[in-house]
């Protein structure tokens, strides 16, 4: 059993509850558009897989790609002015961040929001953390569950990947810890059920932010 000296945490619905932003950001498109809106719970289940997926879900379904490629245009600048609003860490979670850096555990993020919008957030939230890296969809490099971005974070750690666990909310960071030879962990805080997520083979469950700090006792 190798101990554990690095994490990666997703960003939306894993350190920083996002939904209502988004949620906000893409209403105000599909209502230009004309379409239904959602609910915020109807928008956990949409996340997960970077911007485009979002909006392709958020739309009706006969939607051809030119329609979903100018309502993420739109959404891409809507969420732009409304990105901080109501965004904010899940409680509990910043004190269990500076916690495990007081411990020496290297730190990073490995997100499918826009790299910028990323970076942004954690500059706003999580000044006081010194996180290895930040890194949201970047162009040009797969967005999770590939796990190029996250095989460099652990390069950037100095650190094995069996020494690391990735910290997420959904699916796509179950398979982007396997994919990375990674431990696996899902926060049950976020957007997807945990019955949802119990068909995947991970590796820890954590209940509340507290829980995570087991992994260093």
């Amino acid at each position: 059993m190798y101990k554990i000296n690095g994490i990666i945490f997703d960003l939306d619905g894993t350190i920083l509850d996002t939904i209502y932003d988004i949620a906000d950001s893409m209403n105000i498109v599909l209502e230009k558009f004309g379409y239904p809106i959602h609910e915020y719970e109807e928008y956990k289940g949409f996340l997960g897989n970077g911007f485009k997926n979002l909006v392709r879900n958020s739309l009706p379904k006969e939607a051809d790609e030119s329609t979903v490629d100018k309502a993420l245009e739109l959404f891409t600048r809507e969420y732009d002015k409304n990105y901080m609003n109501k965004t904010k860490p899940f409680e509990g979670i910043l004190n269990v961040l500076k916690v495990l850096q007081d411990n020496d555990i290297k730190m990073a993020v490995n997100s499918n929001k826009k790299d910028i919008f990323t970076k942004n957030l954690v500059d706003k939230f999580f000044s006081d953390i010194n996180f290895i890296c930040v890194y949201g969809d970047r162009e040009g490099i797969k967005r999770k569950p590939d796990p190029k971005t996250s095989l460099e974070i652990a390069q950037a750690m100095g650190l094995s990947p069996k020494e690391i666990i990735y910290i997420g909310d959904s699916e796509v960071d179950i398979m982007t810890a396997k994919n990375a030879n990674m431990k696996s962990g899902i926060v049950t805080w976020g957007y997807r059920d945990l019955e949802e997520l119990g068909k995947y083979d991970v590796d820890y469950i954590f209940y509340k932010p507290k829980d995570i700090l087991k992994i260093i006792e």
